[in-house]
């Protein structure tokens, strides 16, 4: 615009930001990097959610699902996630608005729950189903990466054996082409996908994974159990039976990454099994988090962070 109209650009954008935008007058400058409250866009169903704003600093986010990410979404914007200040800053909504949360989306993460405990005392609590899914994803991946980095020392002892002797290294291709170190590394994306999504590629190469690698096709065949019973289970009581079949899978297996999860989801199950009511995932605070960063982008990164937030919630709030 400024190269258009003959203006320097970043001379229009300082007069954008100080006279023509009302930020000046932006009557809740003066606490914004700290918290922001809106209690008119308070509803029955909400997310709570963390997100980096600028240079890696948290901020941690609520959200009304009710707005589906327009205008009106946004409840409060509040500094770290750390839960004392922030609840000191919630309890400062009227009770009456806060006792009408019927339910909030959050992570396993402690503080997010106790922040909804004392400011939400009769919302239910339901943990993302997809933070679940993601701790067993993160388990697979690290079991695949291990056989990588051991893939890549083999290669690496064989190249330096075959000069020794004065010999060009060849090494072992699988039928479809693959070394054994591509393998391991092309097979990525195909262990975050069911069976029923896969390639014809994903498919052959899964087949030579799994034949070389047992311990990966036992671990994926939990990812996958895990899977099914969030997407089947029709009932609190029905998952609460697969998930302690599910439980013995995992102390057969002997994974102590799986094991830690069994644990993690013991610790959590009330709140994950809450998911099973309404079905309801934090699918809607990640989606906002990634209309941050859409914005964030789109202005080449945070110069001024009450700036930012002032369009942020002119916009969303």
């Amino acid at each position: 615009m400024g190269g258009f109209y003959g203006v320097n650009g970043k001379k229009l954008q300082r007069h954008y930001r100080d006279y023509l935008s009302e930020f000046k007058e932006w009557k809740q400058k003066s606490h914004a990097k700290d918290w922001l409250i809106f209690p008119e866009n308070m509803g029955k169903y909400l997310s709570i959610d963390e997100t980096a704003l600028s240079k890696g600093e948290l901020y941690t986010i609520i959200t009304n699902k009710k707005a589906k990410g327009k205008k009106g979404a946004i409840v409060a914007i509040l500094a770290g996630t750390k839960a004392e200040p922030i609840i000191e800053q919630l309890l400062k909504i009227p009770k009456t608005l806060r006792d009408k949360v019927k339910e909030i989306t959050l992570d396993m993460a402690h503080s997010m729950k106790m922040i909804v405990k004392k400011c939400f005392p009769k919302a239910i609590q339901v943990t993302d189903r997809f933070h679940v899914q993601k701790l067993a994803l993160e388990a697979l991946q690290d079991i695949r990466i291990k056989h990588r980095w051991e893939a890549i020392d083999l290669e690496n002892e064989q190249i330096k054996q075959t000069k020794s002797v004065q010999k060009e290294f060849i090494p072992e291709t699988f039928p479809n082409g693959d070394t054994r170190k591509q393998l391991l590394a092309r097979s990525r994306y195909l262990l975050y996908k069911a069976p029923n999504n896969w390639t014809q590629n994903q498919y052959i190469r899964s087949k030579i994974l799994f034949e070389q690698y047992p311990d990966i096709k036992r671990a994926y065949d939990l990812v996958q159990g895990l899977r099914n019973i969030f997407n089947t289970a029709t009932s609190i009581q029905t998952t609460y039976t697969k998930l302690a079949h599910w439980y013995k899978d995992v102390e057969q297996t002997g994974f102590k990454a799986f094991n830690t999860i069994a644990n993690t989801i013991t610790i959590n199950y009330k709140s994950i099994l809450n998911y099973f009511i309404n079905r309801s995932t934090n699918a809607s605070a990640e989606s906002f988090n990634a209309k941050i960063k859409a914005f964030r982008a789109q202005f080449r990164g945070v110069k001024n962070v009450e700036f930012f937030l002032f369009r942020l919630t002119t916009i969303f709030a």
